[in-house]
């Protein structure tokens, strides 16, 4: 059982963030924010895969016209990015935006920060503190001659303290940097100094493959220390995709549960040769199951309901046939052709057992 981080906590919307709250899991969509239609499309898709938060980008104004519509139309509550022009953060916080992320080193003077908390203050919306390193001040990185890890916890520690000087204390903070170690070193150090509730993400990680692995690693490894309050995979690929991956991480974790764990063997000579096709189709079948489940598709008889013996339900596959099986135990065999079908229409009995109780 992981010993979480005790933080303070703050709502974003509806979804609280710190304290005993479940850890969020955010993402951000790639349509032109000001292209509603296609920005509130993406929104809705996320949701449906299991999304608790979304961040719009807000490059311009004209996107900053377009929150209050989206605000107001989303399943999830919106966070506006804004990066730059303080102005369009007073913007957003006036559009119905449930949070507004800021970056300090980009968004200018001590005195726009703090017209822009002064209108957080008076909306009561919530900020986020987003230190990154490839935004990094100036001033650490010519005294260190590069990012570190050490001065993303310097920078936002004295933007920590500025928020509190200005009485203002509903934000959280994020030192996101693409190197997974300096990243697991910040947020290490930051957890030390601060009690606010913190954003996990490695930046910039890369396609869903790299991507991927990388965030597992990096915020793997903090959730498993109890540090954060809600995270962002960050993959160059379809946002859905990191909604997916967030999922896995935590109830690989076991800190939350939702949908489908699928369990698979390697495959080896004993197996068919479609196999791996054939859990892959599986894979995609399983998608639309939300209720926890733990499911196995093993490729041959030998080993197949030992090994998946904690499964809720699996199916075992031989040269002519399957067998089914729940808890280890044989349920009855079933011809190739018909494995599949007959695995899904027992899974979907099992969730509608489950729903009856």
């Amino acid at each position: 059982m992981i010993k979480r981080r005790k933080s303070r906590q703050i709502a974003v919307g509806h979804v609280l963030i710190g304290g005993d709250a479940p850890i969020s899991i955010q993402s951000m969509t790639t349509a032109f924010t000001h292209d509603v239609d296609a920005t509130l499309t993406q929104i809705q898709a996320l949701a449906q895969t299991g999304c608790d938060l979304v961040r719009v980008a807000v490059p311009e104004k004209e996107d900053a016209e377009a929150l209050p519509e989206i605000a107001q139309r989303a399943p999830i509550p919106v966070i506006a990015d804004v990066h730059f022009d303080y102005r369009f953060a007073l913007l957003a916080l006036d559009s119905g935006a449930a949070c507004v992320r800021i970056n300090p080193g980009n968004i200018g003077s001590s005195e726009k920060i703090a017209e822009i908390v002064r209108y957080a203050k008076i909306k009561k919306i919530p900020l986020r503190i987003g230190v990154n390193a490839g935004s990094l001040e100036k001033k650490f990185i010519k005294r260190d001659g590069r990012p570190t890890a050490t001065g993303l916890v310097e920078s936002a520690v004295a933007h920590v303290e500025f928020l509190e000087s200005l009485g203002f204390f509903d934000f959280k903070i994020s030192v996101k940097s693409s190197d997974v170690l300096m990243a697991v070193e910040a947020y290490r150090e930051l957890s030390q100094r601060v009690d606010y509730p913190l954003h996990l993400g490695i930046t910039e990680a890369g396609t869903i493959s790299q991507g991927t692995v990388k965030s597992a690693v990096g915020i793997g490894i903090l959730l498993f220390e109890g540090i954060g309050d809600t995270i962002r995979v960050s993959l160059t690929a379809d946002p859905v995709k990191e909604v997916g991956v967030g999922w896995d991480i935590l109830k690989t974790l076991g800190l939350r549960e939702r949908g489908v764990v699928l369990v698979s063997c390697p495959s080896c000579g004993r197996c068919a040769h479609d196999f791996i096709d054939i859990v892959n189709e599986i894979e995609q079948d399983l998608q639309k199951f939300t209720d926890p489940l733990k499911v196995a598709v093993m490729g041959c008889e030998v080993n197949g309901p030992g090994e998946a013996r904690d499964a809720d339900i699996g199916i075992a596959f031989g040269d002519r046939e399957g067998l089914l099986f729940r808890k280890g135990e044989k349920i009855k065999k079933v011809s190739r052709q018909e494995a599949k079908s007959a695995l899904l229409a027992e899974i979907k009995r099992i969730q509608q057992a489950n729903q009856g109780d």
